[in-house]
This record gives structure tokens, C-alpha cells and sequence, in this order.
């Protein structure tokens, strides 16, 4: 058996397939600070045979919580003289561009902790100045005095030689063995010194905190019997060992929200779809990618934190391509200080959770909307659902500010945080050279099919697919994940004067240090695979387009169909090209997949049309249309090819699907809901 878990905001969630290839699902609710008992807890609610266990995949938000709520430990880094004000020093590119008020972000290592040794190499590697070994010991004293728990080693051009943070770490582990250490070449050999060092320091700022989470977890599952293969997901896509998430957690800051995109885009391969936006809402937030050509993009140019106020913190490691903003079916309705109605970032969370759950929260939520207007229906919660006091709350925190019924206010919610997510939708597609009508959007997490048709027809997309188990899809998309390991190299060289041979020596040396990494973790070299990239540029620009290339033996020929490539790339998202203008590689980037064997998708075995699964008519409220006597079936027993046309919801236990006025809804062989939004 296969298990997948992910903790989210409000709710842990488990998937699992049998030998059979039967998929079963669980949900429990998350439990902070101790995360990990939410994990045994929903193993235990699913009620598996845990010693049946085989392979065990988690998502976790530990990193990422531990990081925006700086509860990391006390670290102290260690740099090249000269540079020890790196991270206050930072880019002098700021969003926010008249305020002269202004504040760059604060630095999470104090300046007090940075500390500077006499070394030195030059652009290309070369040793200029020795490192001062006695000066480096004189930090590990002072860091000692100081009661830091992790070190980051960060020194000039280390991503091309990174011989003295070698020299600098053995030396630590030889008169300090209990501190956590990370030198900036072991998380990325990409140039540009800030945003590695801060890269470097996140990862040693949360490796005590990953470390300590990742043996509670395993304890947890050994004193339950569960003898697995343990793997964590990371934010390209892919998963690794417990052990090396351990050393590298950084590479865990999206471990949970990734793993949806990528099971969207293996969802798309199996049902025919290449050209995909992915959407998943949870409890606490929204998040969305797009995969284009089957393809999910991964980039390191990766930022917490960041937004139109602040330049936020970049960490330089492979992170899917995600746009992701604080609504979710968590979040909570309030009045600005200028009288407008918001929803969100604030969420309710687990507890006390929205008002509904009858947990103790007074503050509206998304949740509570849907449920006045019909969406929802009481009986599918965990909790006993006072409605009155739902209504109440919506009245006196919304409605009355406004002279609104109940309904309209709660609608005014909904349309709120749809016009929240509308905004991050657009982001990924028509703001990025895509036109929205060429894609499908696939739609999950606890509240995605409640609000993915309204969406996909503002945005003009044709249809909406809502996969099986979409409530704990995420946690589904892990089961159908490879092992991955990126390698990416900064490797300047001008293409009309590269030498081949080098270059070629470059890619060799990538792939035989993947082999080595997956050798570690017991996979057999015959079942890694490659993907090459390179980050190109068109000489003079300061940044890069990455462009997909040929494995393999490069010639002048491969050489002339990757510049065009590029051009087409550059093209499509600067909307110009620059034809004869010398091109150049900046970075070499390889992935590497450790493949694994996948549960295949099983088909329905009934079919049946849709005044089988009919549960009851009951009034929706739609925008413009008031209330609707809408049809409400059981997706349980939807049989393959069934159809139905809206006003329409289709429920779940975790989850209802809105089929509104003028769209139609199918079931496909698999079960998946299939929805043509009415888009001409």
C-alpha cells in the first residue's frame, strides 16, 4: 500500500492505494504545534492496516511556518571580508517606488551574528587569498558565547570553488559537532552572492526545526508498526529521503501546495489535457500554476514574503512556479479602515475555525458564506451547524454596514474572494503571454469546485475538471510523484565562441553527480531520466529566459536549434525577439528523476445517469438571479457518462461542486466531473 499525507492550514489530509488499485481517503484536522500528531491521527481515521505500509509521502508546511513566523533558531553566518552586510545591503530594486518611507526587509541573521574571514577567490575559482583558518575558529568561539544553534558559510564565488566553505565546515564539525551547519554550495551553485547567502542562512536557520520534526514523525510511525520507505516532498515537484530532507530543508519551503500542480499535470497526460491551469483552495489559502504542453515550470527565482510592499526574502532553490494568496474557505470578512469589505489573509484556521464549525469563531468566513447561500449543506460538516448564529454573525460583520440582507451580504463574500483568486489566476496565464480559452482548469482542495466555475467563465475558460478525491488531491498528486533531484550550474560562456568539448564535460559531470545522489538513496541507475535546461540571455541583459534542451552529446547543430528555442521563449514572454543580437548561457540546469512505480487510475465500473445519484432540490443563491431551485446529487453515484445541467451542486463529503445556470456537467470514465462553463 501507498500512503501520501499533507498538512494544510486547517486540515490534514491522506490519500492511499491498494495493491488493487483502489484509492481510499481521510481528513483530519491539523494539529499545531505538533503536526505530526495530525499525521498519526488521520492515519488512524482512515482506518489502514498501518504495518501494510509500503511507501509513506508527506507534505509539510513546517518549513514555511517556521520562517514566516521566524521561529527558526538563532544562527550566525560566516563570509567572505567585506561582505558581511550582504543581506541589509540586499537589491536596490524596491516595489514599492514613491514611498519614501520605505523599509527593506530585516535581516534574519543581527548583525552582530555576521561575521567576516580574511579569503578570497576570484570570478573564475581561483584562489587569491588562503582561508584564515584561525580566524575562523575565533567565530566558532564567539558563536559559542553567543549560544547560536546553526551556522551559515557563505563566501565570494563558492558556487564555482567551493573548497574553503569545505575547509570552514570541517573545521566547525571538528570543535563544535552539535551545531547545525550550511554552506551555501550544498543548497545552490548559482551565482549572484545575496540572494545564495540568504538562501544559505534560510536553510540553517530551519534545520533544527526540520531535523527535530522529521525524527518525530518518524518515531511516531515506528511505534505505530509502520515499516515504510519514507520520502518528503519538495517545492520542484519531486520527492527525497527523509534523511536528506533533513540535511537540505529548504528545498521542503513548498513542499505541501507543489504536489497538487504536479498530480494535475499527470492527471492531464492520463485524460488528454497538455495545456492545464492548475487550482487548489484550501482552508487558509489559494494557489495556481500553469502547465503548459504538459510541462510544469520550475524556477529558483523564488521569494517568501514578497508582494507590491515589501521586496520580500529570495531563496535560490527549484520551486514549481506557483501563484498563492491568503483566501481560502478559512478566510475571515472584515470592514477596512475606509468602509470596503475584504476577505482575507486572516483565517480562521482549524480552531477556532469558521463560525459554522461551532468551535468558538465569531468572525465570518468564505466557509459561512457558501453555506447561507445553499452551497454547502449543514450535514457534510464534522460539527453540529447552528445556522442561526451563522446568519447572525454574516448580519451584524457584513450586512449591516452595508443595509444587506444576509444573503446578498454573503454573497458579497464570495464574490469578494473570488474576485481575490480571479486576480491570481490572471496572474499565471494572460500576465505571463497565455491566452486563458487554450487551457483547462483543474480544479481542488476542500473548496476548488465551489468556486471554479464561476471563475473559469470570468476568465473565459471552456472547461472545468474536478478530479477524483479533489478534496485531498494534493496529497493524491504525491502518490504519483518520482523521486527528483535538480543540479543547476552557473556556467557563463558566450554561444558563438563555447567549446563544445568543455561544455559537453559540464552535463557530464551534472548527471554523475545525480547518479551518485540517487545511488545513495537505493535507486538503481537504470531507472534515473534526465531533463536538461539552460537559463539563456541575449548579451547585455541582466536576466535569463530557461529553455528546455536536448540530452546528450552537444554539436554546432544543437547549438542552433537551442538559440532558436530561445528566441521563440523570449518572444512569447517579452512579446520581442532580437535576431542576430549574441546570445549567451548563464546557468546549466539538469533534472533528475528517480522513476518509481505508480498506481494506475482506475476506471468506473458503473455506469448510470444522473436521476440515480439525485439527493434533493434546495434553493442556491446565484449572483444576479437570486435563489434558484437547484438540483442536488450524490458524486458517489454518478455513474461513468452520467449528465446533468445547472443550476446544479454536486456533494461530496469534503467538497461541492456549483454547476451554475447554462453549464452542463459529465462524468468521464474515470470519475472525473467534467464541466463546460457555457464560454463561447
Amino acid at each position: 500500500m501507498r500512503v501520501a499525507t499533507d498538512i494544510g492550514g486547517t486540515f490534514t489530509d491522506l490519500v492511499y492505494v491498494n495493491e488493487h488499485g483502489e484509492i481510499g481517503v481521510a481528513k483530519s484536522h491539523t494539529t499545531p504545534p505538533n503536526f505530526e500528531q495530525g499525521v498519526i491521527d488521520v492515519i488512524e481515521k482512515s482506518g489502514i492496516d498501518q504495518t501494510a505500509i509500503q511507501t509513506f509521502i508527506h507534505g509539510t508546511t513546517v518549513i514555511i511556518n517556521a520562517l514566516t513566523e521566524r521561529k527558526g533558531v538563532k544562527t550566525g553566518l560566516i563570509t567572505t571580508k567585506g561582505f558581511r552586510d550582504v543581506l541589509e545591503i540586499a537589491r536596490g530594486n524596491r516595489p514599492d517606488l514613491f514611498n519614501v518611507r520605505y523599509q527593506k526587509p530585516v535581516p534574519f541573521v543581527e548583525r552582530y551574528l555576521r561575521q567576516e574571514v580574511e579569503e578570497r577567490l576570484n570570478y573564475k575559482g581561483d584562489v587569491l587569498q588562503s582561508l584564515n583558518k584561525e580566524q575562523v575558529k575565533e567565530i566558532i568561539r564567539y558563536f559559542q558565547k553567543e549560544e547560536v544553534e546553526a551556522i551559515a558559510i557563505s563566501y565570494l564565488h563558492s558556487y564555482v570553488n567551493p573548497t574553503h566553505e569545505i575547509e570552514t565546515m570541517e573545521l566547525i564539525k571538528e570543535v563544535w559537532p552539535e551545531v547545525a551547519i550550511t554552506a551555501s554550495h550544498e543548497v545552490t551553485k548559482e551565482w549572484r552572492e545575496y540572494e545564495r547567502t540568504s538562501t544559505a542562512v534560510f536553510n540553517s536557520y530551519v534545520k533544527p526545526i526540520a531535523a527535530s520534526y522529521v525524527d518525530r514523525l518518524h518515531t511516531k510511525l515506528h511505534e505505530n508498526q509502520t515499516d515504510s520507505q519514507n520520502y518528503i516532498m519538495q517545492s520542484n515537484g519531486g520527492t527525497t529521503t527523509f534523511e536528506n530532507a533533513k540535511h537540505t530543508p529548504i528545498n521542503m519551503v513548498e513542499s505541501g501546495p507543489v504536489a497538487g500542480i504536479y498530480g494535475a499535470a499527470v492527471l492531464g497526460e492520463i485524460i488528454g489535457e497538455d495545456n492545464i491551469i492548475a487550482f487548489d483552495i484550501g482552508g487558509t489559502t489559494a494557489k495556481c500554476s500553469l502547465i503548459n504542453k504538459g510541462e510544469v515550470k520550475v524556477s529558483t527565482d523564488y521569494f517568501i514574503e514578497k508582494n507590491e510592499r515589501n521586496a520580500g526574502y529570495p531563496i535560490k532553490v527549484p520551486v514549481v512556479d506557483i501563484v498563492e494568496i491568503g483566501n481560502g474557505g478559512g478566510s475571515i470578512a472584515w470592514i477596512d479602515g475606509a468602509g470596503s469589505l475584504k476577505v482575507g489573509p486572516q483565517s480562521a484556521g482549524a480552531l477556532p475555525g469558521p463560525v459554522a464549525y461551532g468551535q468558538g469563531g465569531t468572525e465570518p468566513t468564505t466557509t459561512d458564506a457558501n453555506l447561507v447561500t445553499g452551497r454547502l449543506s449543514p450535514e457534510n460538516f464534522d460539527y453540529e451547524v447552528d445556522l442561526e448564529k451563522v446568519k447572525a454573525a454574516i448580519k451584524e460583520k457584513v450586512g449591516d454596514h452595508f443595509g444587506l440582507s444576509v444573503e446578498e451580504a454573503a454573497l458579497g463574500i464570495i464574490r469578494i474572494a473570488n474576485s481575490n483568486m480571479l486576480n491570481a489566476l490572471k496572474l499565471i496565464s494572460i500576465r505571463k503571454g497565455h491566452n486563458p480559452q487554450d487551457f483547462s482548469l483543474v480544479a481542488f482542495g476542500g473548496g476548488g469546485s465551489m468556486h471554479a466555475t464561476a471563475l473559469a467563465k470570468e476568465l473565459g475558460v471552456r472547461k472545468v475538471i474536478v478530479p477524483v478525491a479533489s478534496s485531498v488531491f494534493s496529497a493524491w498528486g504525491m502518490l504519483m510523484t518520482d523521486l527528483r533531484h535538480d543540479f543547476i550550474q552557473t556556467y557563463i560562456r558566450r554561444f558563438n565562441s563555447v567549446d563544445l568539448i568543455e561544455l559537453n564535460q559540464e552535463w557530464g559531470t551534472l548527471e554523475s553527480q545525480a547518479y551518485s545522489q540517487f545511488n545513495e538513496e537505493g535507486m538503481n541507475e537504470d531507472k534515473v531520466l534526465f531533463a536538461r535546461f539552460a537559463d539563456i540571455r541575449y548579451l547585455g541583459q541582466e536576466h535569463t529566459v530557461k529553455v528546455p534542451v536536448p540530452n546528450g552529446e552537444w554539436t554546432d547543430e544543437t547549438i542552433t536549434e537551442v538559440i532558436a528555442r530561445f528566441e521563440e521563449l523570449h518572444e512569447q514572454n517579452y512579446t520581442f525577439k532580437l535576431e542576430g543580437t549574441p546570445t549567451e548561457i548563464v546557468s546549466l540546469h539538469l533534472t533528475a528523476f528517480g522513476k518509481v512505480v505508480k498506481p494506475s487510475l482506475k476506471k468506473l465500473e458503473f455506469s448510470g445517469d444522473a436521476e440515480e445519484a439525485l439527493k434533493e432540490t434546495r434553493p442556491v443563491y446565484f449572483e444576479g438571479q437570486g435563489w434558484l431551485n437547484s438540483q442536488v446529487y450524490y458524486r458517489h453515484l454518478l455513474g461513468k457518462h452520467a449528465q446533468l445541467s445547472g443550476p446544479a451542486i454536486v456533494e461530496e463529503a469534503s467538497a461541492s461542486t456549483i454547476v451554475y445556470p447554462g453549464q452542463s456537467l459529465s462524468v468521464d470514465e474515470y470519475g472525473n466531473l467534467i464541466i463546460d462553463t457555457g464560454v463561447e
